[in-house]
């Protein structure tokens, strides 16, 4: 079966609906057709169309930037057009960046996870351009990690942040351009937004079934198995372990100085987690918030049935038996910024997440008391389905 993009779409339409129009476009390396050639220069080389202005989400227009790296306006080189970040001193568009422009157009491969910030970025996006009237064209793509299973917990108000814009769980189920009329309506954007459905793609099918070409949609999500582990492995940005931030395998490798490798990888290997296998490793993070430069032991991560994994009980998992081996070294992330949450619960979504593993509680118990919310989800993003 031939997946076609929205990008592959608009390409093969030969931008007609662009044409007339002056263009802004939110996009990143992940921007291309199939044969690799990015949209930003096919847009600024077709027929009548005026390529005005880029915008760029976290890590910038090249994708390149750090982890929370703050990327400044700057001018295309080539092109000549104005950059606007969108992760610096503002998230969204002004109605200044706005101006002059009759349509903006965004190409983002998001990963599936509520915490990957580019659906945020395209929520806030959304609330602006419902402001102003600019009407949006987002370029679909499929969820690389499958549309059919969803895990975590929800949203809580009072724990809305730029990891956790709307009211989802971690793992949605959905593509960005499901989530984007999901928020438009839900939240009440009111934007006039068209979304260039991916033609090909069912719920069922993983990046792998696609053949479409995996472009690191960040520095720390090299391959399609990063994707995979991600909306668990997240989470260990929340105590104080280091997700392999500065080594290969970020997301991949879990570990701290004061970690035994070899039992912590024999008591996860021992739950018998479906599709996973978990290996003890040694690494040395040379980025992240903690143990930078520091011999770290832990695990990693070894997906080998996608349909089956869980990645966030796999992490819960993880989270709970690092703790295990020792109560006084494990600790919570203080705040990012000041008088913000902790980054657990902003990362979770719940501060209960933090205060059942401080508890000891059972992962069983806790991943039972999502069902409730879960089920709900599942009827209120039905309608926003583009997908069988």
């Amino acid at each position: 079966m031939t997946v076609l993009t929205g990008a592959e779409q608009l390409r093969d339409e030969q931008f007609a609906r662009l044409r007339g129009k002056r263009v802004g476009l939110l996009t990143n390396p992940t921007g291309v057709t199939a044969d690799l050639v990015s949209l930003v220069d096919q847009i600024a080389a077709a027929d009548g169309v005026t390529l005005a202005a880029l915008f760029g989400p976290e890590h910038g227009l090249a994708a390149g930037a750090a982890a929370g790296e703050e990327i400044g306006a700057a001018t295309h080189p080539r092109l000549g057009i104005p950059i606007h970040s969108l992760y610096g001193s503002q998230h969204a568009p002004t109605p200044e960046n706005l101006t002059g422009l009759d349509l903006l157009v965004i190409d983002l491969q998001d990963i599936g996870a509520r915490f990957f910030t580019y659906l945020s970025t395209v929520a806030l996006t959304l609330e602006v351009c419902g402001q102003t009237g600019m009407p949006v064209l987002i370029l679909d793509r499929p969820n690389p990690i499958g549309g059919e299973i969803i895990e975590g917990p929800i949203v809580e108000p009072g724990l809305r942040s730029f990891v956790g814009q709307i009211p989802i769980p971690i793992r949605h189920g959905l593509t960005l351009g499901e989530l984007a009329r999901f928020a438009n309506d839900r939240e009440g954007y009111s934007a006039t937004l068209e979304v260039l459905p991916v033609r090909g793609w069912r719920r069922s099918m993983r990046h792998a079934m696609t053949g479409l070409p995996w472009v690191p949609p960040s520095p720390n999500v090299p391959t399609i198995n990063t994707a995979i582990v991600y909306p668990g492995t997240c989470l260990v940005e929340g105590p104080n372990l280091s997700e392999g931030r500065g080594t290969t395998l970020p997301f991949e490798l879990i570990g701290a100085p004061w970690l035994d490798a070899d039992r912590l990888a024999a008591d996860l290997n021992a739950l018998d987690l479906p599709g996973l296998r978990w290996r003890p490793a040694a690494f040395t993070p040379y980025a992240g918030r903690d143990h930078v430069g520091v011999p770290c032991f832990g695990v990693q991560l070894h997906p080998h049935d996608p349909d089956t994994l869980r990645p966030v009980t796999a992490a819960l998992h993880l989270m709970t038996l690092a703790r295990a081996q020792d109560t006084v070294a494990f600790g919570w992330r203080e705040p990012w910024a000041a008088g913000s949450e902790l980054p657990i619960d902003l990362l979770s979504g719940t501060p209960s997440l933090r205060a059942a593993i401080d508890a000891a509680t059972p992962v069983a118990e806790i991943v039972a008391g999502w069902e409730t919310g879960l089920a709900r989800f599942r009827e209120d993003c039905r309608p926003y389905f583009l997908y069988d």
